[in-house]
């Protein structure tokens, strides 16, 4: 049956394994984790060199990848038929090949571990990948949401036993994005750079991951948030110099998410700290940074910066038929947003 990528790499840590596995998605982060686990947990090290085989899609077909798997162990308890680029599998998208998948997939064999990495989001009606599900497991790696990123961060390092502070968590977020596979990176650089005893925080992540102590976005939204007119022109100029490490979209995506909060924040009927913090999805340590942000912001001011948000975007992407340079454009809204 299907699963969650967490519920899978629960069991394979504890050694359970099923015949067959197909992971796909938009988020390389998992099918990775998963099928790097697969790799190190199915078959001992002892016996790889005849019982764990790597194909990859773009050098192999179904027919092929089907040969490796109806084969048997050598001298051993379960051989490791691992698909790379799966998507990229020739005849994948082949009726006569989907069905030869699905006839294996209704009757593997046991001692086959079969695994397909397919990098792009699979149609899960389709017949065989309902086969898939029925005698092993298909697993979907979505993107996460913007508003989830924390939360995995957290659960991350929590995971890898380490402690970080929310204003850290915040940096990581707010600089990197969504890449999982990065964010992940880049906290075990910062882990192998700390003390045994010692916790991220924000100077561990500015040290460690480069990012400028003064001129970054969670300082840019800090200061906006402040109305410090002089700080956010001051970020806004560093940012328009060295636009290619600093690129305008990311920046604005990060400001309607804070701006549309706070919208949230004056709507709000409990404005306590464990109200606020349940209604913004939020750690409540930021609660006291939107109240703040709301006494410096009323509400028809706030509607009207998530217009300009929205109008500033169009014209980055060139809607409006003008070739205005980024910086020039956040230099502007920086002006519509504090004045």
């Amino acid at each position: 049956m299907a699963q969650t990528p967490d519920i899978i790499l629960k069991e394979l840590r504890s050694k359970k394994f099923r015949p067959l596995y197909f992971l796909h998605g938009d988020e390389p982060y998992y099918i990775d984790s998963i099928a790097e686990e697969l790799e190190n947990k199915v078959v001992p090290e002892s016996e790889r060199g005849f019982n764990q085989f790597v194909l990859y899609g773009k050098d192999t077909d179904v027919a092929g990848v089907l040969s490796y798997a109806r084969r048997f162990p050598f001298m051993a308890e379960r051989q490791l038929v691992l698909v790379k680029e799966a998507h990229r599998l020739n005849g994948i998208e082949q009726k006569e090949q989907q069905q030869r998948l699905e006839d294996y997939a209704l009757n593997p064999v046991p001692s086959t571990v079969l695994v397909f990495c397919y990098h792009a989001n699979a149609d899960e009606r389709k017949s065989y990948l309902k086969a898939c599900n029925a005698n092993g497991v298909v697993v979907q790696s979505k993107k996460m949401y913007d508003n989830k990123l924390p939360d995995w961060v957290g659960a991350f390092c929590q995971h890898e036993g380490v402690k970080i502070s929310p204003k850290a968590v915040q940096m990581l977020v707010d600089n990197i994005g969504n890449d999982l596979k990065r964010l992940s990176n880049e906290i075990r650089k910062i882990m192998v750079n700390l003390r045994v005893d010692e916790g991220i925080d924000a100077a561990a992540v500015e040290k460690f991951v480069g990012i400028s102590k003064e001129y970054n976005v969670f300082e840019f939204q800090k200061a906006l948030m402040h109305r410090d007119v002089l700080k956010a022109n001051q970020i806004a100029a560093f940012f328009a110099s060295n636009s290619k490490d600093n690129p305008l979209a990311p920046v604005l995506i990060i400001l309607f998410g804070f701006f549309s909060k706070l919208l949230l924040t004056h709507a709000a009927r409990d404005k306590s700290e464990k109200g606020l913090a349940a209604e913004l999805g939020v750690n409540p340590y930021f609660v006291k940074d939107y109240l703040l942000a709301a006494r410096n912001y009323p509400m028809g001011k706030v509607a009207n910066i998530i217009h300009y948000l929205r109008e500033c975007d169009g014209r980055l992407k060139g809607l409006d038929g003008t070739n205005i340079p980024e910086g020039e454009l956040l230099r502007e809204l920086v002006f519509k947003i504090v004045h």
